[in-house]
């Protein structure tokens, strides 16, 4: 049985709390921490079988791999103080992983590991495939609904004005990496394909706002020297943050199926 505790009880944490909950699978919730204990308090009362809310190193202590679902800024305090007990991150923060780049360093040195869950990028395994070989380019073209980005910090720094837009407006052309400095909340599907591919250097990103969207999409080109394809989603958001697609917590869910399901698809 896989204890898992989760770092974050908000939007995603709750989803992924309930899903463990109902599982069949040898998963048990063992524990969550959140910035705000009474607010996670009440959220951990409406589940069947309520865990303890606690901080971060007894979240640590409890579990056997734990599940990042906290705002980006606290992803490192989460990540060493769990792999520096020899265990497993899930998370979803692509854009702040990016910027760590001693990560994996860190990881092996204290027999600890971190799974990047990818659910809202579509095709990763062959994004991954592709570079075994060698990948020409590599292209994320990323729509949003204004109310997805109108309080990225990108938008606010440069007090770009969403609120009265009747078209679609490019925010930000530039590199993977760029993306993840401007707007650490919003690309970490673009970071994923950074770092699954040739390179959040070379990853080219553009981010649109369009009033006339209701669903966060991404479209990827990829040309490589074994296959040249196109990625398209369109991910429903959740009802509590606009920014954040329903598929996201899903995708923390599938990672945790993997780490004791008897077989895996997918690399």
């Amino acid at each position: 049985m896989k204890r898992i505790g989760i770092a974050g009880f908000g939007t995603i944490g709750r989803v992924v709390a309930r899903h463990i909950e109902n599982s069949d699978l040898p998963l048990a919730l063992a524990a969550v921490s959140a910035g705000d204990r009474t607010r996670a308090e009440a959220a951990m009362a409406q589940l069947a079988r309520p865990v303890p809310v606690v901080d971060t190193a007894e979240l640590v202590a409890l579990s056997d791999v734990i599940v990042d679902s906290a705002p980006t800024a606290a992803f490192r305090d989460i990540a060493e103080a769990t792999l520096c007990a020899g265990k497993t991150l899930v998370t979803v923060s692509g854009a702040a992983l990016m910027q760590w780049p001693g990560a994996a360093g860190f990881a092996r040195d204290h027999g600890g590991r971190i799974i990047l869950a990818t659910g809202a990028l579509l095709g990763i395994d062959a994004v991954r495939a592709a570079a075994i070989g060698s990948i020409h380019s590599v292209t994320m073209v990323t729509r949003k609904p204004v109310k997805s980005l109108i309080k990225a910090d990108h938008v606010v720094r440069n007090g770009i004005d969403l609120t009265e837009i009747d078209e679609p407006l490019k925010i930000f052309e530039g590199s993977a990496r760029e993306g993840a400095i401007a707007f650490p909340a919003n690309v970490n599907v673009a970071a994923a394909l950074g770092l699954a591919g040739t390179g959040p250097d070379q990853t080219r990103l553009e981010i649109w706002a369009d009033p006339a969207l209701t669903r966060n999409t991404h479209r990827i080109i990829v040309d490589s020297d074994s296959a040249r394809f196109e990625l398209a989603i369109e991910n429903i958001p959740t009802d509590e943050n606009p920014g954040t697609g329903r598929i996201t917590a899903q995708s923390i869910v599938a990672a945790l199926h993997d780490l004791v399901s008897p077989i895996r698809i997918g690399t």
